[in-house]
């Protein structure tokens, strides 16, 4: 038997409004957490101790033991490579590229990947494949850069290869214990599943994701080793942005822009995970329907919001507060945008911080 329960009494709010001819058309429900430099709620919409996966925006976690344990000096690997393993890349060729020199300086091939193979998320670089009768490879799947990181840190510290993804690998439990740390959950608490590019996931509820981005803004509270390991990784992904995503993607128009100061990770189903330096903030988002481009909107509405950047700088950014709808003949048939009564409670919540 199937029960049905009525969830309208706890309901998510609206974030993020779809219109038509203006007329209210589609929305997307979600939850906001933002926590300070101590892990106190600086604004939250919706349910914040909702569970869900942190998806990809748990690469800037995976990517610490490797740093921790400081693999880049031993393979000499470039800030660019290190960004590349934190991204979710396009397959561009820069990225494909810096995953081939991770894996040729650690000895491997492209055949120790498991991540499986994907088109390239680059419409160009996808075309481009087509055209030349080449099916896609795991070095084009958007995770790549992840896993050659980890089979880095697996070679350097003699773990096997064949086997990196099982939940009991090593690699895989000091992860795990590095996410206990920066999410301060229980990882008995943890459901431990399996991304799309099958590396094991966790689940936490948005304030401890907010709580882990907290931590990787204000890190001050970390032993040394965490620190030094997050400092590597900031300066990675702030000085070479386009390496964790690419062309026309939200994670590297805002960090062109916002980093050193804020730097900002998408994961899968609607998640997004910021970290404000200036002011020691960490940022949680999930769209409860999983929707991608919605996270977007939010995210650019809370960079509006905290008023750190002025209009000018932000403008190139705008397309993501609100995007024109526009049909097949390019014609604009109505608009996606932040909800009113969610921004203006964001912005006062920002302005009283």
């Amino acid at each position: 038997m199937i029960t049905f329960v009525c969830m309208t009494e706890h309901q998510n709010p609206i974030l993020v409004e779809i219109y038509r001819g203006g007329v209210l058309e589609s929305f997307h429900r979600g939850v906001v957490c933002i926590v300070d430099s101590k892990g106190q709620v600086v604004y939250s919409a919706g349910n914040h101790m909702q569970i869900c996966y942190p998806r990809s925006a748990m690469k800037l976690l995976q990517v610490l033991p490797l740093l921790m344990e400081n693999v880049h000096q031993h393979y000499s690997l470039t800030l660019e490579e290190i960004a590349v393993m934190c991204g979710s890349h396009n397959a561009e060729p820069e990225h494909v590229d810096a995953v081939n020199s991770i894996l040729h300086k650690i000895g491997l091939g492209q055949e120790a990947l498991l991540c499986g193979a994907q088109m390239p998320s680059d419409k160009n670089q996808s075309t481009a494949l087509i055209k030349a009768g080449l099916s896609p490879q795991a070095i084009h799947n958007n995770c790549s850069g992840k896993h050659a990181g980890m089979l880095a840190l697996c070679v350097h510290k003699g773990w096997s290869t064949h086997d990196y993804l099982l939940p009991e690998h090593p690699l895989q439990q000091y992860i795990l214990r590095i996410c206990s740390t920066l999410y301060e959950y229980s990882s008995d608490d943890m459901t431990i599943a399996l991304d799309g590019c099958s590396a094991p996931i966790v689940s936490v509820p948005v304030y401890h994701q907010a709580l882990a981005f907290k931590s990787l803004a204000n890190p001050t509270t970390l032993p040394t080793v965490y620190t030094e390991a997050i400092s590597l990784m900031w300066e990675a992904i702030s000085k070479y942005p386009f390496m964790v995503a690419g062309t026309k993607r939200y994670c590297t128009d805002l960090m062109k822009i916002t980093a050193p100061d804020i730097i900002g990770k998408t994961g899968a189903e609607g998640v997004f995970c910021m970290a404000i330096a200036s002011k020691g903030w960490g940022i949680c988002i999930k769209i409860d329907d999983g929707k991608m481009l919605p996270q977007y909107h939010v995210a650019q509405a809370i960079v509006e919001a905290i008023n750190v950047f002025s209009p000018q700088q932000l403008q190139p950014l705008q397309q993501y507060l609100r995007t024109e709808i526009k049909n097949f003949n390019k014609w604009v048939t109505g608009e996606i945008k932040v909800n009113d009564q969610f921004m203006f409670n964001l912005s006062q919540a920002c302005a009283s911080s």
